[in-house]
């Protein structure tokens, strides 16, 4: 950015194509990060000839005093501006220059907000106004507790007739308020409902007197425990809405996590879901149908127990999304997050001796029952026949108890069922594993991952991995291999 704004100054021919790049998405940071930093730094503490080590001011603050006096005395730069991000500290002090601001933004769509103009604070009720007025094409907005009267302003006037993103978090508002705010949005794409306790299924179901729940491509529902799997399905059963949903999310919600295929088998074009519950009690043992999905990509199934224990019931919730990719319910899944460190060891060893007469065998014991069961219901509920070997799966774990701790990743190809292969006990248990590379989880704090390396031996063990030094070492050494940088000669 920094030889963009140089060429602007060289050239007026440049000017005008680097200031549409340079103006279009601004964000004001405190430092620089470059290796001016520092020379920088030292000078804004130098307050005068004597003093060498004042107090300096705020970088940011003054950076947005100096942006808004340019965007205020150009005009043709504050139409160019449509993202505008600043630190956190910045607009929750600086909320007088953020209005004065976005005052002269008319084409702005995203912009940091402090935390009380979500909630009505009567400290930013001046920021507010000039954003309601001044800023027409804002894209993404929020609503929390206490701003019940700006949501239903929405229903009532001609307000951010583009908006794209909204979330409603702890709202006391009716559903029928909700639908007549969601229908005055045409371009609404996602929506986040959260803490709402009015919300139930009636929100979905047809009503001649409402207006329908509107078609979109992203849903997030958090803390609704009365919207249950039907609630869903009435609202995927209207063609609209089934072919425009891609990303589906639920957080405490009614959806139980025995009751998510239902749902996955009403939306055809979903390709990324989230589903965290906490659980009390093992996964039902009547049949269920497996998870089963042509579209889904990215899935975090978040199980975890309500109480700790030697035998957590979240275990057996985990040997049903194990037993669903091995039916071949799941082709196009590429990514898989879920609190169980063991899921990795049971989707290679599904019914293998070593876990009877263990600790894990108690954990795993209807591994055997819910197997049988898809090896019947796959047929009819979606196990599919695929063609070829499927692409890998990298599936990222870590212990619930840390959430802290980074994500674990293994990537591991599951088998495919040509050559009348399928339910037989070699062709139900991953061969090969790649080798694992260090990137990070889109979830995790660090953004880094561990290195996990298993490769089967097709006879219920694992091969032997060479270390550095060239040898090899059993399953009870470390499964960590060398980085992908240094070569991996075994993997060929």
């Amino acid at each position: 950015m920094r030889d963009l704004a140089h060429c602007a100054l060289a050239s007026h021919e440049w000017a005008e194509i680097a200031q549409r790049t340079l103006y279009c998405s601004v964000r004001l940071d405190p430092v620089h990060y470059c290796p001016k930093e520092y020379e920088l730094s030292a000078k804004r503490k130098r307050v005068s000839f004597f003093e060498h080590n004042g107090d300096p001011k705020d970088p940011t603050e003054e950076r947005i005093k100096l942006f808004s006096r340019t965007v205020r005395e150009n005009e043709y730069l504050a139409t160019l501006v449509q993202i505008l991000k600043l630190p956190y500290m910045t607009r929750q002090t600086c909320k007088a220059d953020l209005a004065r601001t976005v005052s002269v933004l008319p084409n702005l769509r995203y912009v940091d907000l402090p935390e009380g103009f979500f909630s009505d604070d009567p400290s930013s009720s001046t920021l507010r106004q000039e954003l309601q007025h001044r800023c027409s094409d804002i894209r993404s907005m929020k609503y929390h507790a206490g701003a019940e009267s700006s949501v239903t302003l929405l229903a009532h006037s001609r307000l951010w007739q583009n908006l794209e993103i909204l979330e409603l978090i702890g709202l006391e508002i009716e559903p029928d308020t909700l639908l007549y705010v969601l229908a005055s949005l045409p371009t609404l794409q996602e929506v986040k409902l959260g803490e709402i306790p009015s919300l139930d299924d009636t929100i979905f179901e047809q009503n001649n007197l409402l207006p329908p729940f509107p078609p979109l491509t992203a849903l997030h529902l958090e803390g609704t425990p009365s919207i249950t799997a039907s609630g869903l399905i009435a609202y995927l059963s209207r063609p609209e809405t089934r072919e425009l949903l891609i990303r589906l999310s639920l957080f405490t919600t009614g959806v139980l996590p025995q009751d998510l295929h239902t749902v996955l088998s009403c939306a055809p074009h979903l390709a990324h879901l989230v589903i965290n519950e906490i659980v009390s009690r093992s996964f039902p043992l009547k049949p269920v149908p497996p998870l089963a999905s042509r579209s889904l990509r990215t899935l975090h199934y978040e199980i975890i127990s309500s109480t700790h224990s030697p035998n957590p019931p979240s275990d057996t919730y985990y040997t049903y999304i194990a037993s669903s990719l091995l039916s071949g319910a799941l082709p196009c899944l590429r990514e898989l997050y879920a609190f169980s460190p063991s899921l990795p060891e049971l989707l290679l060893n599904p019914l293998n001796a070593p876990f009877a007469g263990s600790e894990k065998s108690s954990r795993f014991s209807n591994a055997s029952s819910i197997y049988s069961t898809l090896s019947q219901l796959g047929p009819k509920f979606g196990a599919l026949s695929l063609s070829g070997p499927l692409s890998p799966l990298a599936i990222y774990t870590r212990p619930p108890e840390t959430m802290e701790t980074e994500w674990s990743l293994t990537a591991l190809e599951l088998p495919s069922e040509r050559n009348g292969r399928r339910g037989s006990a070699s062709a139900t248990r991953p061969m090969s594993l790649i080798s694992s590379e260090r990137c990070g989880s889109p979830n995790s704090g660090s953004g880094r991952s561990k290195d996990s390396v298993l490769v089967g031996n097709g006879f219920g063990g694992y091969l032997a991995v060479p270390n550095e030094d060239g040898g090899g070492r059993g399953r009870s050494g470390s499964p960590h291999g060398r980085r992908a940088s240094q070569g991996n000669e075994w993997m060929g």
